[in-house]
C-alpha cells in the first residue's frame, strides 16, 4: 500500500488535490486507453479508475516489488563504508 502511495504522491506532483488535471496522469491514461488526453476530466478520470481498478492495484504492486529489488541492489553496489575510493 505504500508502495502505491508513494507512487501516486510522485506521479501526481503539482497536483495532488486534482490528479486528473496532472498532465502526466492523463498523458499514461491516454497511452493506456487511447482516451485523448484533451478530454480528460473529472468523471472520465473516475470511469478510468473504476474500470481498471484491478489493473492499476497490479500495476502498483507491481511498482512496489521493483522499488524493492532496486533498492536491494543499490545496497549490495554501495561501499560500507560510505567512502568513494576504498
Amino acid at each position: 500500500m505504500l508502495a502505491a502511495l508513494r507512487f501516486l504522491w510522485s506521479a501526481t506532483a503539482g497536483h495532488r488535490l486534482r490528479p486528473w488535471r496532472s498532465e502526466y496522469m492523463k498523458w499514461r491514461i491516454e497511452t493506456y486507453s487511447g482516451m485523448k488526453a484533451e478530454s480528460i476530466g473529472l468523471r472520465e478520470f473516475a470511469l478510468f479508475l473504476w474500470k481498471e481498478k484491478f489493473r492499476l492495484l497490479s500495476f502498483l504492486r507491481w511498482t512496489g516489488e521493483m522499488r524493492g529489488y532496486a533498492l536491494a541492489s543499490s545496497a549490495l553496489h554501495t561501499p560500507a563504508s560510505g567512502r568513494l575510493g576504498e
